[in-house]
């Protein structure tokens, strides 16, 4: 089977303003309106709010300042208001009372701090909307105070790499999977130099019917920028996970690329033994597929390399697909143990090419160049695409650029980045606590997603904030995304294990369930409580010929203690249909 990238074709850049709020600027000198006071201990203005105002007024009588006692603050000390914008030289002048007085412990002024989300330097930084803007973007700047992606390799499984300064400290040695060497067009086959030599097709129908003659896209490179671009070197774009490494995997030459090249790198990348191939040094804890070919399963070659790959703690991140239609169709988008991307544009819904579905995990920013009411073919709005790193090569490289493609290729690097964050925030989170963190904090799209786009648009500064809060709080989301089978006449279960809570479980219980499954009446649900109860979710139906369980059971479970393992207990009480548990969750 052959895959080819999710892409469209480049087109021309607009350049926008700098947006006021999006511009690099030093602290504001901001003027000192309060000063803290710390008093000694077992003086009378440590310990009683009146002698703290009484001394408030001495001193103001002292200095000729407008000073008053506003509160005690928690630690003990006194806030002392100094009547308004002081001078630098009335500020001293009071903190020098202060001091001077044996009963006080210290004085400072009380200065204000600002959030560090401290926007790059990176020229083109303003381009990037689908960064930072509320409308359509990920939110990924104030998850920048957190976690940069330090410590995490990304492997991206594409083209290969073509040189770029915006990228080369951020790249690590690859390899090239591509057996074939006419594809590989390096002249033998399989090699250790992930370089990438161009995709271009000289003449219609060269790579079969219906294939068109077209340049090099320099597709892989174009999706580490997006990832892992160089930050703060005061050049091009800014990188979501600026401080990960990128390993180029190159699976994708001529005519596309072979399902078993492709299932080799991902067990390569991820640490996995592969025969005739050294080990891989650095083994990827995400892995980035912007690709993909028609097929209505997933191929076993497929499932097993993902499979291995998850079992060795990597992510997997998916494209949907461009085609507009389901992309249960195409593979590895429809692989389990993925994260499938679906693509939005700058207004927030659905990208007009974007595939969709129940198989959809996730939206995430791929751009589009044209307004629906335009004419399709046509690029009217060329900045609303994502901008990334490229080369400006025909046929090979050439000259190092950057260019917007729009694409679920463009939506899935964005998600690889943020899975890079979360590690990089955690080293202990396995490919489904990601997938959980990512999923359950998107929200809803702010524009329309016919079809299905998962749940929502990723948002990166809550998706680290959920792995980074230790404490659940009240409303806590407990999710399993691991895929379990349920083959036909058989019972099947997927645990939660709950942890940190207090008492016992609520009465309104939420137990969120997405299976998927034809014909949805062969199917009893059950909760399994930590000790053993069972309370039934869904009964079977010899009439319920409808696809798929995917709602939410509100259940009685006040009588049950909350920490423990839950269990979603499946049963197929029926012959000729088959599916699987994609996720369940349990809200608190």
């Amino acid at each position: 089977m052959t895959s080819g990238a999710f892409a469209a074709t480049p087109v021309a850049a607009t350049p926008k303003p700098v947006p006021a709020s999006q511009t690099m600027r030093a602290l504001p000198n901001a003027p000192v309106e309060k000063v803290i006071v710390t008093y000694k201990s077992r003086t009378a203005e440590a310990g009683s709010n009146t002698a703290a105002k009484s001394d408030t007024a001495e001193k103001a009588a002292k200095t000729g300042e407008k000073l008053s006692f506003e509160r005690r603050l928690a630690g003990g000390a006194a806030l002392v208001d100094l009547g308004g914008k002081a001078t630098k030289q009335d500020v001293n002048e009071v903190m020098a009372a202060f001091r001077a007085d044996p009963s006080v412990a210290s004085v400072e002024p009380d200065i204000r701090a600002y959030a560090m989300a401290v926007t790059p330097d990176d020229t083109d930084y303003a381009k990037q909307w689908d960064l930072f803007e509320p409308t359509g973007g990920m939110n990924v700047p104030t998850a920048w105070d957190k976690t940069t992606g330090s410590g995490v390799t990304v492997a991206v499984i594409d083209t290969g790499y073509a040189a770029h300064s915006d990228l080369a400290s951020n790249v690590i040695a690859g390899y090239d999977f591509i057996s074939t060497s006419a594809d590989a067009r390096d002249g033998n086959g399989r090699d250790a130099d992930a370089k990438d030599e161009g995709d271009w097709n000289a003449t219609a129908g060269e790579c079969g019917t219906g294939s068109t003659a077209s340049n090099s896209s320099w597709h892989g490179t174009h999706v580490a920028g997006t990832i892992a671009a160089v930050t703060n070197n005061t050049k091009g774009i800014a990188g979501i996970a600026y401080n990960a490494k990128i390993q180029p995997v190159r699976v994708l030459g001529k005519c596309g690329g072979s399902s078993s090249d492709i299932a080799d790198a991902i067990t390569w990348a991820s640490g996995g033994t592969v025969p005739g191939v050294p080990a891989n040094p650095n083994p990827a804890k995400v892995i980035n597929m912007s690709l993909g070919g028609a097929s209505s399963t997933c191929p076993s070659v497929y499932q097993t390399a993902i499979n291995g790959a998850v079992s060795r703690g990597t992510t997997v991140v998916v494209a949907a697909g461009n085609s507009n239609a389901n992309a249960s169709g195409f593979t590895p988008a429809n692989c389990s143990g993925v994260i499938t991307v679906a693509s939005t544009n700058r207004a927030g819904a659905r990208s007009y090419y974007s595939n969709y579905g129940t198989i959809v995990d996730v939206a995430a920013p791929g751009g589009e160049t044209r307004n629906a009411t335009d004419t399709p073919g046509t690029v009217t709005t060329p900045e609303n695409a994502i901008y990334s790193t490229l080369n400006s090569g025909l046929t090979t490289q050439s000259t190092e650029t950057y260019k917007p493609y729009q694409g679920t290729s463009m939506a899935a690097p964005h998600i690889a980045g943020l899975a890079a964050l979360l590690k990089s925030a955690k080293s202990t989170l396995t490919p489904a606590d990601i997938e959980s963190a990512i999923k359950n904090t998107a929200r809803p799209l702010p524009g329309t997603c016919t079809g299905g786009c998962g749940t929502g648009i990723a948002d990166a500064a809550k998706a680290v904030d959920s792995v980074l809060n230790t404490t659940p709080p009240t409303g806590t989301v407990f999710t399993n995304s691991t895929d379990v089978a349920i083959p036909d006449n058989t019972t099947v279960s997927s645990s939660i294990a709950v942890t940190g809570r207090t008492g016992n479980a609520p009465a309104t219980l939420k137990v969120g369930v997405d299976i998927k499954h034809t014909w949805r009446g062969d199917l009893v649900v059950d909760l399994v409580a930590p000790d053993g109860t069972v309370r039934n979710l869904k009964t079977s139906s010899s009439s319920d010929s409808a696809d798929n369980v995917q709602t939410t059971y509100t259940v009685d479970a006040s009588s049950e203690v909350a920490n423990g393992t839950w269990k979603l207990q499946v049963r197929d009480v029926a012959s000729g249909d088959t599916g699987y548990i994609d996720s369940w969750s349990l809200t608190f």
